[in-house]
């Protein structure tokens, strides 16, 4: 009975948090940009600049550009996580969170908890602008909310390490710089905008064993043929070993921050 009254408090003041945490990315501008205005702009401008050199259009290369931009999108949106951590800490709000009668660990999952409806948000914004632009999916609803979930998964697991990281790190700042160059190495460093066969064989290594070319080649499929596939359940599993291992690792070192 103990353990049932603990579980709902914690529950309840972790959605509490949640709800102060998507509040907190409403009003603040910079998280707006991560979540809802650069899925848009890379949308358009990669489309625009790069469709008619790639594929003759920008009809044409929508449906390849679909998919890199719906995990770019996500994984910058996991980004923030690091970031909105870190600057709760250095401005002293998770020392007032521990004064108040809530469970310890509601803070870090408010936080967790929030990025995953900012990761779906950010994913929305790319298939929308896409759409706008003439984008029509050749299969049914299901399939691109297949897709969709399946990049939001991969990023919430992400957000995970970038939450280790924010706990970590002192300085809020760095960790925006380093994820954004992380991500901008992965993504272009993968088959999100351009076919991998266009680039020299070194590069083609590289791309292959890249764990985000795995993504986007799983959910490119499903938006193609409306079918989960092998590569779609090894990304599932590869996102849920993540989630394994950093969870643990952020929650303890969490518990154990000063």
């Amino acid at each position: 009975m103990i353990n049932r009254i603990i579980a709902n408090q914690t529950v309840r003041n972790s959605l509490t948090l949640t709800h102060r945490n998507l509040l907190k990315t409403l009003h603040n501008p910079d998280n707006v940009s991560d979540v809802v205005v650069q899925p848009i702009i890379f949308t358009l401008l990669f489309g625009y600049l790069f469709g008619g050199v790639i594929a003759g259009s920008v009809h044409a290369y929508l449906p390849m550009l679909v998919s890199g931009i719906l995990v770019q999108s996500i994984l910058n949106a996991a980004s923030g996580s690091g970031q909105q951590l870190r600057e709760d800490i250095n401005h002293g709000i998770f020392d007032r969170f521990k004064t108040l009668p809530i469970a310890p660990i509601a803070p870090l999952a408010g936080q967790l908890f929030g990025d995953s409806l900012r990761l779906l948000l950010s994913g929305a914004m790319a298939l929308l602008t896409a759409a706008l632009m003439g984008w029509r999916p050749t299969v049914n609803c299901g399939a691109v909310m297949l897709a969709l979930l399946l990049a939001v998964f991969i990023g919430w697991s992400t957000s995970w390490i970038f939450a280790l990281v924010g706990l970590l790190v002192k300085n809020a700042e760095l960790i925006s710089s380093l994820s954004m160059i992380i991500i901008l190495i992965l993504t272009f460093l993968s088959n999100a905008f351009i076919p991998v066969k266009t680039l020299p064989p070194f590069l083609q290594t590289i791309v292959h064993i890249n764990p985000v070319t795995t993504t986007i080649t799983a959910i490119r499929a499903i938006l193609n043929t409306g079918h989960w596939n092998g590569t779609a359940t090894m990304v599932l599993i590869s996102g849920g070993l993540i989630i394994m291992l950093f969870m643990p690792l952020t929650v303890v070192v969490y518990q154990q921050r000063d």
